[in-house]
């Protein structure tokens, strides 16, 4: 998140635009949660919903991405952010989905004693 405020927050930059993709760092990881949950209440191991929910939190990865390169740009001659604040913000996607991966991977094994919180 450092990252993101850093590349909306510096005065060369001062645009507030690629904090937008915060909403899509909360939106990412609620269609696998919802698909485990329903899994597991329904007893099996979750096969097309579980796909699904992975098909729709990589649509919200990439758009997360994909937003802060479009905004650096587009239109041409003088685009929305600069590309300084473009790599602040694809570094803070780095990060967050990186640990969003660590949380889902360490959580997500069974067989390990601290799985049981």
């Amino acid at each position: 998140m450092t990252f993101v405020i850093l590349g909306c927050a510096l005065p060369q930059y001062a645009v507030w635009w690629p904090f937008f993709v915060v909403l899509l760092y909360l939106l990412a990881p609620v269609p696998t949660l919802i698909a485990r949950r329903y899994a597991e209440d329904s007893g099996g191991s979750g096969g097309p919903c579980l796909e699904f929910s992975i098909f729709i939190t990589m649509g919200f990865i990439v758009s997360a991405f994909a937003l802060p390169i479009v905004l650096a740009r587009s239109p041409a001659e003088s685009p929305v952010i600069q590309m300084g604040a473009c790599y602040l913000t694809l570094a803070g996607n780095v990060v967050v989905f990186l640990t969003l991966l660590g949380f889902f991977l360490t959580f997500d094994q069974e067989d390990a004693d601290y799985s049981m919180w």
